[in-house]
């Protein structure tokens, strides 16, 4: 074949991969990433198989085994996987194609599993492509088998090793360090988690766990050596863990296990209502896999509570429990849910949310009247519950009409409804508002805040350079005046700092050139139109990260690309492998990661915008118009040569400085 030129595009470039290579290429896309938290996803994969069969009514006993050299062991004393020829490829056993081929598996067609939590296959596929050694032995038809693996290809025939009375399936891995590192390791705790939550789920398994000594070491969480995990009566022993302590509003939470019409799986829920101020604890599930963003089954449930609970003040006269939302409902509650069903369908690779439309319907009619025949089974509890509801419900909203009153004036003019997503305190004594660009950005902050304290303000674009801008041309525009709206506390000589809605603002921009131009033309703007407030102390940088390193079980983030260079050189220096990867922008950044690293005030770290000594203004003396011309040396004139209206007198700045430029350390 002749080899194209440089620049040409031609079928020589496609490039085909086999097997299981594309998950070897790019793990990511099957276990989301490289790092310790995707390599505990093995686990996950391996073990949902064994508590399918559990699910299926095949086994009721599962074994965990943790040991040195970040070896697991998991069996389960199902059916064990057929180890026949398979029809489609003479020559390989059923059990090899699993293992050796995506998207092979027992779940597609629904005979063989009513409700499973993964594509059999998918799952023990990618853990081979991902391990560097892997044995499977299947006990099945009282004879034990073995086939040996190693990063995706089968190490040899189906062997047969003798006669059993056993069955099962025993399935034993070590992740690949040329994936996830040479310091990866398992970390026991996180697996015994694990091992916890699935036995909660299904009442009927038996988890045995064995965890090696020598990892234990040095440990002051009391993960055990060994033990026999087991849930009798599976969530509601969970739903007592959460709400020990508590004081509850119903003598016995409510529980139940219900089939879903038409045979469609089993739904399992357990709810307390207790004294305490919280926005409602919702921990969901579907067939054994966690949903943490909740779903179409959570919204059936909510449907369930709020149309049961409203049937029964009916029934009792009860008119004032017409005004009551989910959420009203949903405030004081913790609450579990497990659901089983066929074929369910999830929001992206990691199913963090349920999007089966049949699951609200299932959940909602399967919980409603149950939930109505239990209120009704206790009176005098109903009533209570009722009633504090009632009360919560009526407090929550006096709460937020006072907040409404005291806000006023600085949303009224907001013309995208909801655009200021604002915080919950009354005063204005420890919060804060993060100014951030755009509505992807904007969302991710939304997420990421602390409801209670933190507000978050997104601008579309870049904001107006107001060193070059009339006063006409400032006061029509939208987002400046939004933002000042917000703030409530003036501009020019109508600056009041006693008026400002919040005890600091945050100026939150992508950690790049263009984040950089943007907090610009927002200091900018505060040192025009709101000097006070950088007087006061009140304004602040926000340091998002540029990049985050990954090496092992390690992830650290870098400001940009000289801390990165420094990271390498100290944190990561014996590391032969370190994922790299850079963030886009505020709005690619995961809410968690956000988080984490720039909105949560115990980890993050802020600049605050400060102004030369000399130049803090004294309370009561006269400030210098905005239209003066500035004095050479100052602030002001520096702003005005750079941000200003001529463009010879920044290019000369430019000129001046450009050999004095280093790298700033923050």
């Amino acid at each position: 074949m002749t080899a194209t030129k440089k620049g040409e595009y031609s079928a020589a470039d496609i490039e085909v991969l086999e097997g299981l290579e594309p998950v070897r290429k790019r793990p990511g896309m099957y276990v989301g990433g490289t790092d310790a938290r995707a390599m505990h996803h093995l686990v996950s994969e391996i073990l949902d198989n064994a508590m399918d069969e559990a699910v299926a009514g095949h086994a009721n006993r599962i074994e965990m085994t943790v040991e040195e050299g970040n070896r697991i062991t998991i069996s389960d004393n199902g059916r064990g996987i057929p180890v026949d020829n398979h029809p489609k490829y003479p020559g390989k056993s059923a059990l090899e194609v699993i293992f050796t081929t995506l998207h092979s598996g027992g779940k597609f067609s629904g005979k063989v599993y009513n409700t499973s939590g993964g594509l059999h296959g998918v799952g023990s596929s990618v853990v081979n492509a991902l391990s560097s050694e892997m044995s499977v032995k299947v006990a099945r038809d009282k004879v034990l088998y073995e086939q040996r693996y190693s990063r995706g290809h089968a190490q040899g025939k189906l062997r047969t090793l003798g006669a059993t009375k056993e069955r099962g399936t025993i399935v034993t891995f070590v992740p690949d360090t040329q994936i996830f590192g040479e310091d990866a390791v398992f970390d026991p705790r996180t697996i015994y988690r694990l091992a916890r939550s699935k036995a909660y789920l299904y009442r009927g398994v038996e988890i045995a766990w064995t965890c090696a000594p020598s990892l234990l070491n040095g440990r002051s969480d009391n993960i055990p050596e060994k033990e026999t995990i087991k849930f009798p009566n599976g969530i509601l022993d969970y739903l007592y863990t959460l709400v020990e302590g508590k004081i509850q509003l119903t003598a016995k939470p409510f529980y139940g296990s219900v089939d879903l019409a038409g045979n469609e799986g089993r739904c399992e829920f357990a709810i307390a209502w207790t004294e305490e101020e919280q926005d409602g604890w919702v921990s969901s599930y579907c067939n054994t896999i966690p949903t943490p963003e909740g779903g179409t089954h959570v919204q059936g449930l909510r449907n369930a509570l709020s149309k049961g609970i409203k049937n029964y003040a009916d029934l009792t006269g009860n008119k004032k429990a017409a005004a009551l939302t989910p959420d009203d409902i949903f405030g004081s509650a913790t609450i579990l849910l497990s659901i089983f069903i066929r074929d369910p369908q999830f929001q992206g690779q990691t199913k963090d949310k349920l999007t089966s439309v049949s699951a609200t319907r299932y959940v909602e009619n399967a919980v409603k009247d149950h939930f109505e025949h239990w209120l009704t089974g206790d009176p005098a509890a109903s009533k209570y519950l009722l009633e504090y509801l009632i009360t919560q419900a009526e407090e929550r909203r006096r709460a937020k009409d006072v907040q409404e009153m005291s806000r006023k004036s600085a949303t009224r003019k907001l013309r995208l409804p909801g655009k200021l997503a604002d915080c919950a305190r009354k005063t204005s004594e420890g919060t804060e508002i993060f100014i951030v660009e755009g509505d992807s950005a904007g969302g991710s902050a939304k997420q990421a805040r602390n409801r209670e304290t933190q507000a978050i303000l997104p601008l579309r674009g870049k904001v107006l350079n107001v060193a070059s801008a009339t006063t006409d041309k400032i006061r029509q525009n939208q987002e400046i005046s939004d933002l000042i709206q917000a703030l409530g506390c003036g501009v020019g000589k109508d600056f009041n700092l006693n008026k400002l809605r919040y005890e600091r603002v945050i100026i939150m921009t992508d950690a790049d050139v263009d984040g950089a131009h943007i907090a610009s033309l927002l200091i900018t703007l505060f040192y025009q139109e709101m000097l006070g407030l950088i007087e006061s102390g009140a304004l602040y940088l926000a340091l998002p990260p540029l990049y985050r390193l990954s090496a092992g079980g390690e992830s650290v983030y870098a400001r940009d690309d000289k801390h990165k260079d420094e990271l390498m050189k100290t944190t990561f220096k014996t590391r032969k492998k370190v994922d790299i990867s850079r963030f886009k922008g505020l709005g690619e950044m995961p809410a968690s990661q956000l988080k984490e690293t720039t909105m949560d005030p115990k980890k993050r770290s802020l600049v605050r915008v400060t102004l030369p000594l000399a130049e803090r203004h004294v309370e009561g003396a006269a400030k210098p118009s905005r239209h003066a011309k500035p004095e050479e040396g100052t602030t002001a004139h520096l702003i005005d040569r750079l941000m200003g209206k001529n463009p010879e007198a920044r290019f000369t700045f430019i000129q001046e400085n450009a050999s004095f430029v280093r790298d700033i350390d923050i």
